[in-house]
């Protein structure tokens, strides 16, 4: 099936007009939005700009949005509704269970963390692990392909291990790890595992349930949605737990999680971004560039829904196949460049263990530099750690300025990954 690019990019508005001649490749930072969530938030702001539980109808439609969020994104990762929490992001999110998983840890139990992960999955135990006076274990990587040693962490899980925090796809190399493997060792030991799947979400289908992990965030602005962080938890976990709270609030999740007014017009978006990418499933389907009418307020999912998540795997699946093949070409691309090291995977054979997500430094050009010149022909990409600060300093390049990082998204095209080779060329001569 060809993936219909052009389609792809109409809706998304800042891909057209004056936008066209920018490149975003900062999509590991925060992807563009389609036309659909902001369609959504105006709407929530217009219509039912209200706060929750209140008598009368604003209220009522504003309630009836955010558990249609809910649904929607239990749909995205196929889980329950009421195993979903939002929050300002995933890093307050984790700040928040870390909080109440304290509770349950004694000295001397361990939490293992590995080098590949971003910050926000590794400081919260870090801090947790010097209050509760626990242990941390890190799992190292191999450092020719950025892949975790796991023979390592079968090492390292062990009887006195209580949690293991890791992440579905590194945000700095790009590296998908073997959750599913990680989440048996930890359960065998009675380990509950913390999955960080922020980077992984906007590029392939999430399945809670297979994977059997305990906890997963992941933030709406990675897969084009407004900035929200969204919490999946075993409800008997969400249910059990205590959570820090103020009294009035339920005790029953997701409620007794989602502490203060939530940011309601961010929730809307994140339904929208959903539908979006139900959308891609239905054009995938054949059901042509305007398949798929979105629900109005009155008759949104507030439930599962398995005809949605027909079509979320759908579209996901489409998506990670072109991601797969553009991203191929920019490997390819980058490895022609005098001085340029590429970091992460590169063997073709291996690449449905990343994502599109590059990072590479350029001899005699400091990585921020290299963004600055690119950005001088409108190509934005990042530089820095991108706060992956464990292997910015386990590959060596934390002192010298980081790295360089190229993120693709599905609207990405083979003509922008051109001009992305050829001003890096230029800079290289």
């Amino acid at each position: 099936m060809s993936f219909d690019v052009a389609a792809v990019r109409a809706q998304f508005p800042a891909l057209t007009g004056p936008g066209e001649a920018r490149l975003f490749f900062d999509n590991p930072g925060g992807t563009q939005v389609p036309r659909r969530v902001l369609e959504r938030m105006t709407d929530y702001l217009v219509r039912c700009n209200a706060n929750h539980a209140g008598a009368f109808q604003t209220s009522v439609d504003s309630d009836r949005i955010l558990d249609a969020a809910h649904a929607a994104m239990a749909d995205l990762l196929h889980s329950r509704p009421d195993e979903i929490v939002f929050g300002a992001n995933m890093t307050t999110l984790t700040f928040a269970v870390s909080r109440a998983l304290g509770r349950l840890l004694q000295p001397g139990d361990e939490i293992v963390v590995t080098r590949l992960d971003h910050d926000a999955n590794i400081a919260p135990w870090l801090l947790l692990a010097e209050d509760r006076g626990a242990v941390i274990r890190w799992v190292d990587v191999h450092e020719a392909d950025c892949t975790l040693k796991m023979s390592d962490l079968e090492a390292l899980i062990g009887p006195r291990t209580k949690i293991v925090a890791v992440g579905y796809a590194s945000n700095a190399v790009g590296t998908i790890n073997d959750v599913a493997a990680i989440v048996k060792r930890a359960h065998g030991v009675g380990a509950l595992v913390y999955v960080d799947a922020v980077q992984y979400a906007p590029h392939g289908v999430i399945d809670v349930r297979a994977l059997d992990c305990d906890f997963l965030v992941c933030s709406a602005y990675k897969f084009f949605g407004p900035h929200a962080g969204i919490l999946y938890g075993k409800f008997e976990l969400l249910d059990r737990l205590r959570a820090y709270k103020v009294r009035p609030a339920t005790d029953r999740p997701p409620g007794k999680w989602e502490t203060g007014t939530q940011n309601h017009e961010g929730l809307a978006g994140v339904l929208g971004a959903v539908e979006y990418l139900e959308w891609l499933g239905q054009v995938a389907d054949g059901g042509g560039p305007t398949a798929g009418a979105f629900s109005d307020l009155q008759s949104v999912s507030l439930q599962n829904s398995p005809a949605r998540r027909k079509h979320l795997v759908r579209g996901l699946t489409a998506l990670a196949d072109y991601e797969r093949e553009l991203g191929a070409y920019l490997i390819e691309g980058l490895q022609t460049i005098r001085g340029l090291r590429l970091y992460g995977i590169t063997d073709p054979a291996r690449y449905a263990w990343r994502v599109p997500t590059v990072a590479f430094t350029l001899d005699g050009w400091p990585p921020r530099k290299v963004a600055e010149q690119l950005a001088e022909h409108q190509i934005f990409v990042w530089d820095g750690n991108y706060y992956a600060l464990a292997i910015a300093e386990r590959l060596g390049v934390q002192e010298r300025g980081g790295m360089v990082r190229v993120g693709l998204a599905h609207y990405n095209t083979r003509q922008e990954v051109e001009r992305l080779i050829q001003a890096l060329a230029a800079l290289a001569q």
